[in-house]
């Protein structure tokens, strides 16, 4: 009989430490999660935060359309008050592309393309725009890992049984995989 009570003993707490590293392993992809959620947040926001300093150098030298303006500014308060990151991804795609149009305007105009500032803050923002790309693959990433977490055995049982649930990934839209176009009506000089 003790032989048995130990047996039984033994699975029980044998059962009890995978649930706990199961358990501990689904908690820390989940923190990884958010850590990387967090960090898409943040690359979007500095870019939202450049796009002021670029327009008041591009509206020194060239005079935009008054709905390109309150456009990126609408836009980019979208960015800055999504309540998560998805919402902010979604603004974000039509401010990138109101943004590539802006720094498509230093093309056009020499000057424009040539002062230190503009050059400066074209660089930063394309450095940030890399930035969001690498945050977003990086989150995609460990979205997968999580997933596959909670939906492989043993840990889809331990999942199951604290609510650990599937997440989406960030995928682009439509019109992010479109090529950027100017036309006269996007600027007016």
């Amino acid at each position: 009989m003790n032989g048995i009570l130990i047996i039984v003993i033994a699975v029980i707490v044998f059962v009890a430490v995978i649930i706990i590293v199961e358990y501990n392993s689904l908690v820390v992809l989940r923190n990884r999660v958010d850590n990387q959620s967090a960090q898409v947040d943040l690359q979007l926001k500095r870019r939202a935060e450049l796009i002021p300093n670029l327009i008041e150098i591009v509206k020194g030298y060239a005079k935009f359309e008054k709905s390109t303006l309150t456009n990126i500014a609408q836009l980019r308060s979208k960015v800055m008050n999504s309540g998560n990151t998805s919402e902010a991804c979604a603004a974000d795609a039509k401010l990138g592309r109101v943004c590539s149009q802006v720094l498509a305007l230093g093309e056009s105009y020499p000057e424009l393309k040539a002062n230190t500032n503009f050059l400066k803050l074209q660089e930063e923002l394309s450095e940030t725009e890399n930035k969001i790309v690498m945050a977003r693959q990086f989150y995609n990433d460990i979205i997968t890992k999580y997933n596959t977490a909670v939906q492989v055995f043993p840990k889809s049982v331990v999942a199951g049984i604290f609510g650990f649930k599937r997440k989406e990934l960030l995928e682009i839209s439509h019109s992010e995989r479109e090529p950027i176009k100017l036309d006269s009506n996007t600027f007016q000089f």
